[in-house]
């Protein structure tokens, strides 16, 4: 009984080291295939506020350079990216070299984008976006501004895992990705107006996904938008003058739900049937008190 303990532990034991030596390679660079520009822009999945201030103070990718990185799948991707700029093996680490500062993220809604960085780095996949989060993060709620409270003990910072087929390669050797932040799911609200930022990103190619736009009027009307399926919900914040976008969106049938205010009254549109790599216009939306 105890021999079939002792070589069950020891055959975990030579599971995990196996694991860890997957990531480990005798060669530092695999890919003689030389370099790749990579460019990441952030974009935002608004919320039920009038500003939300977001302290990001950098950027770093993982390039995995192995001639097939699907085999570094077994990867401890957290252990590895909690240790930025530390090379191993095949899987290098790149800095952005993103401006550090705090972001407006609500002043990228409708298709507003924010390129974060550019740079050239070996051919590879990137399995890794890691962006450090600072601490001078608010929010203005109602005119009111807050401070946004990163959560006790977890690390600051945003690990991205992709297998590293996400890229839009629109040139050769040249790549883009966005990432679209979630503002609804970012911000947990607890008791006494106590903010805390868990930030949820989610990336996405606009040319490989859907998108829905239209106009609601009129513009006093306030309206917040809820695109929404049995899988799947998105928000939209319509600019000053109506106009909405929704983007990085599955393909399939949706139903939209526009929240009026100031005295106009909400209204549904059902059977909205989006296709990947398509844009599907709802024309103008009249909301009415």
């Amino acid at each position: 009984m105890q021999q079939s303990l002792f070589l069950r532990r020891l055959a975990g034991f030579l599971f995990v080291a196996v694991m860890a030596m997957a990531c480990a390679k005798s060669s530092s660079i695999e890919n003689p295939l030389g370099n790749q520009s990579v460019s990441l822009y952030l974009t935002d999945g608004p919320g039920y506020f009038d500003q939300v201030f977001v302290d990001i103070k950098s950027v770093q990718i993982l390039v995995d350079t192995a001639r097939n990185t699907r085999k570094n799948d077994t990867c401890n991707w957290d252990r590895i990216g909690a240790k930025p700029m530390k090379n191993d093996s095949s899987l290098l680490w790149f800095d952005l070299g993103v401006k550090a500062g705090v972001y407006d993220i609500l002043k990228l809604r409708n298709g507003t984008d924010t390129l974060l960085g550019n740079k050239t780095i070996p051919a590879g996949a990137v399995r890794l976006i890691r962006i450090e989060i600072g601490a001078q993060n608010s929010l203005v709620k109602d005119s009111i501004t807050y401070p946004l409270n990163w959560p006790a003990n977890v690390p600051p910072y945003v690990l991205i895992k992709l297998k590293g087929h996400e890229w839009d390669e629109f040139l050769p050797g040249q790549k883009r990705l966005w990432l679209d932040f979630d503002i609804t799911r970012s911000i947990v609200v607890e008791r006494n107006n106590q903010f805390f930022l868990r930030p949820f990103l989610k990336q996405f190619v606009p040319r490989q996904m859907a998108q829905v736009v239209g106009k609601i009027v009129p513009p006093a009307a306030k309206a917040v938008l809820t695109l929404y399926n049995s899988t799947d919900t998105a928000y939209a914040l319509p600019n000053p003058e109506g106009y909405f976008k929704l983007r990085g969106l599955k393909e399939g049938n949706y139903s939209l739900l526009v929240n009026g205010s100031n005295g106009y009254g909400d209204t549904t549109i059902n059977n909205i049937n989006i296709s990947n790599g398509k844009e599907t216009s709802l024309g103008l939306i009249t909301l009415k008190k």
